[in-house]
C-alpha cells in the first residue's frame, strides 16, 4: 500500500522510537530533519500523495543541495552536521524499507564542527549567580526554592538540561549524595554532588507538596502547574537569574561547560570528568582542557615577569 508523507514519518518515528532506543528529543529532531527534506524536494505535499515516486529518484545530490540551501540560510556547522547525521540514518532506513534504491546517503559528507567550546563563568561569577538564586529563595517562596535547587544541581553536577527534568525523587541518593541520571542512549550513570547543592535540594524537597499535581509522579522537578519541569522552564529559569546575577547569560549547557572547565581546573583527570559529564568519548571531555589551558596562560601572562 503506498504511504503518505505522514504514513512515512510515522513509521520512521516507530523505527527511531522502538528499534533505535532514541531519547524523544532525538526522534523530535530527527523527524524535524526529514520533514524539512520532505518540504525541499517536494515530496507528499498533498495529504494523499504517495512518497514513493519521489523518494525513488532521490539522490546524493539532491542531499548536498539541501543541505548547501541551510547553510546559506546562517544555519551553524553544528546544525548541519546533525542534520548530515539526521538524514544519513533516515536513508539507511528508507532503503532497508525498499523505499530506497540504495542508500544514498551513505557518502554524505557532514561539515567539520567547530570544537571550540562556548564561554563559561568563572569561579567568582558561578559563585555570585549561587548567592543570587539563594537570596531570592530566603523569602521561603517554594517557587524560588526549586529554582535554586535547579541551579545548584546543575552546576554541582554539570547535567544535561534533559537529564534533569527527567530526575525522579527516587534518583536521590542523600547518604551518598548522588544523583542516578539517565544520560543518551539511556545510559545510566552515578553523579555525586556537594553539601550546597544537598542543602538546596531538601529545602525543595519540604516545600515540593505545596505545589505538587496529583499527576506529577515521582518527578524531582515541577513547573509551576505542579507538573515535571520542562525544558523550556528550567532555561528560562537559567535565564533569568543570570540576569538577576549580572552574570553572563550562558543556559544551562553553559553551566554544564562551567562546571567541567572548574573540576578540570581544580585537578581532576580527564575519565573522572569523562565519567561525570557522561561523555561516551575522552576527546569530547578533552575539549575542555584547551579551556583550562587558555585561563592558566592568561594567568602566568599577567603574573610572571618574563611571560
Amino acid at each position: 500500500m503506498p504511504r503518505t508523507r505522514a504514513g512515512l514519518l510515522s513509521a520512521y518515528q516507530r523505527h527511531l522510537s522502538l528499534q533505535r532506543d532514541l531519547s524523544q528529543h532525538t526522534v523530535r529532531a530527527y523527524l524535524v530533519d526529514v520533514g524539512d527534506l520532505l518540504s525541499f524536494l517536494g515530496v507528499g505535499e498533498g495529504d494523499a500523495e504517495p512518497v514513493e515516486p519521489a523518494l525513488a529518484t532521490l539522490d546524493l545530490a539532491d542531499l548536498r543541495d539541501w543541505l548547501a540551501a541551510q547553510a546559506a540560510d546562517g544555519r551553524s556547522r553544528a546544525t548541519l552536521a546533525r542534520r548530515s547525521a539526521s538524514v544519513r540514518t533516515f536513508s539507511t532506513w528508507a532503503f532497508e524499507e525498499g523505499l530506497l534504491a540504495s542508500d544514498v546517503a551513505v557518502r554524505l559528507r557532514a561539515p567539520r564542527v567547530d570544537n571550540r567550546l562556548p564561554g563559561v563563568l568563572t569561579t567568582q561569577q558561578a559563585a555570585q549567580l549561587l548567592k543570587t538564586a539563594a537570596d531570592l529563595a530566603s523569602d521561603g517562596n517554594a517557587l524560588a526554592a526549586r529554582d535554586l535547587a535547579i541551579i545548584e544541581t546543575l552546576y554541582a553536577t554539570g547535567v544535561r538540561v534533559s537529564e534533569l527534568v527527567g530526575l525522579d525523587v527516587t534518583d536521590l541518593d542523600h547518604s551518598q549524595r548522588t544523583l542516578r541520571v539517565l544520560g543518551k542512549g539511556r545510559k545510566e550513570r552515578t553523579v555525586p554532588y556537594g553539601v550546597p547543592a544537598a542543602r538546596a535540594l531538601e529545602n525543595w524537597l519540604g516545600r515540593r507538596p505545596e505545589i505538587c499535581a496529583s499527576d506529577a509522579g515521582a518527578a524531582l522537578f515541577l513547573g509551576a502547574r505542579g507538573r515535571r519541569i520542562d525544558p523550556r522552564a528550567v532555561r528560562d529559569i537559567v535565564h533569568r537569574l543570570c540576569a538577576a546575577a549580572q552574570v553572563p547569560d550562558l543556559g544551562p549547557h553553559g553551566l554544564r561547560h562551567s562546571a567541567a572547565t572548574h573540576v578540570l581546573s581544580g585537578g581532576a583527570d580527564l575519565r573522572s570528568v569523562q565519567e561525570i559529564l557522561g561523555h561516551s568519548s575522552l576527546a569530547t571531555t578533552q575539549r575542555y582542557t584547551h579551556v583550562s589551558a587558555e585561563r592558566l596562560r592568561s594567568v602566568y601572562e599577567q603574573a610572571f615577569p618574563r611571560a
